[in-house]
């Protein structure tokens, strides 16, 4: 992707003093409710309506959106508030839709990035377009897929693009209605600075009450904007109830939320940071080195296993060594999800090692 930083002029025009902000709801329900919601967004820091038409469920008889109508919603909405809109697009009909009420922002949902035919027939009716796209991450985890539907709207002559990190889907318990695997955020961020990056705390919380927290961690790292779920009436919406917030929630968490300096050039704190910086290195090289010994120690029981004819999964002893690592952790101030992301990583190595050695 030559000339990223082309990327990024859509996002300085808006000329905002802080990051931007994406708001309405899941789904436009009645005309009454879009442009009530719309009205009072308009004095806050929202610069976008957001609000889905066509809504993908997972299963047959959720409500799945008003459809083409709700467009004419968002247009009368624009033109009362003056707020760009937004809404999701999922297919080459939903484009040619939304380029005929002056839609402003596209987005690409999660479950339509996994699939790079559809993205492609998307890519081409937008071709040369001087219309935005956002790409959702994929439901599953895998950079390149995601990185890989930006690239078909950027050969396709689309420059005007940017991404949505919204969470991906686990089998895991976790505090999250989709994990944030935020590495994967961060990976993006550093092979591609110039993609605008946009948090989608709603989907990710799946409930209210964390959504500040993410937000906040969102813009501690660098983040370019915000995409959230607001209505007048969360509990009745008609979908994701409980990941919605009222405007005036919003307007609060625009207030309270905090945007960090990217760094400070006083004297006493950059002597700190690369004190502290020096002090990861090291403990990052001892972290190296204890794995390595660690993963010797496996070879040596791959070895035994394969002179005693022994299966490689011990899964009680496995479940000993979790049980005791998620208590350790716990001493150290480490989370569970920390603890149980590192250890299977570690227990998959050490299986790919006696795994070799055995066979």
């Amino acid at each position: 992707m030559e000339n990223r930083k082309e990327l990024r002029t859509w996002l300085n025009k808006f000329g905002l003093d802080h990051p931007l902000v994406i708001a309405g709801p899941c789904s436009a329900e009645t005309e009454d409710q879009v442009l009530k919601i719309a009205h009072q967004l308009k004095d806050s820091d929202a610069t976008v309506l957001r609000a889905g038409i066509w809504k993908p469920r997972t299963r047959p008889g959720n409500f799945e959106g008003v459809g083409a109508l709700g467009l004419k919603w968002l247009k009368r909405a624009k033109d009362e508030t003056g707020m760009m809109t937004t809404t999701e697009v999922a297919n080459a009909n939903h484009v040619d839709l939304a380029l005929e009420n002056d839609i402003d922002i596209l987005w690409i949902g999660a479950r339509t990035t996994v699939n790079p035919f559809v993205v492609q027939d998307i890519a081409d009716a937008l071709k040369g377009t001087d219309k935005t796209v956002l790409i959702k991450n994929p439901v599953n985890p895998d950079l390149s897929l995601w990185l890989g539907a930006v690239e078909r709207f950027y050969t396709a002559d689309v420059k005007n693009l940017g991404v949505i990190h919204r969470g991906f889907s686990t089998y895991e318990k976790t505090r999250y209605r989709n994990n944030p695997e935020w590495q994967i955020a961060i990976e993006l961020q550093n092979r591609f600075p110039d993609l605008p990056l946009i948090l989608d705390p709603s989907h990710i919380a799946g409930r209210r009450d964390i959504i500040f927290d993410l937000c906040q961690t969102a813009l501690d790292l660098n983040f370019d904007g915000l995409m959230v779920e607001t209505h007048f009436d969360p509990d009745n919406a008609w979908s994701d109830a409980a990941q919605q917030i009222t405007p005036t929630t919003l307007i609060q968490i625009m207030e309270d939320l905090r945007i960090r300096k990217v760094t400070d050039e006083a004297a006493d704190y950059r002597n700190k940071i690369n004190t502290c910086r020096t002090q990861i290195d090291v403990a990052d090289h001892q972290l190296i080195e204890m794995l390595g010994k660690r993963m010797k120690i496996s070879d040596e029981i791959g070895k035994l296993k394969k002179e005693h004819n022994v299966a490689v999964l011990q899964t009680k002893r496995w479940n000993e060594i979790l049980g005791k690592m998620i208590l350790q952790g716990e001493d150290k101030n480490l989370s569970e999800e920390f603890i149980l992301k590192v250890f299977k990583a570690i227990h998959q190595e050490s299986i790919n090692h006696q795994k070799k050695i055995i066979n």
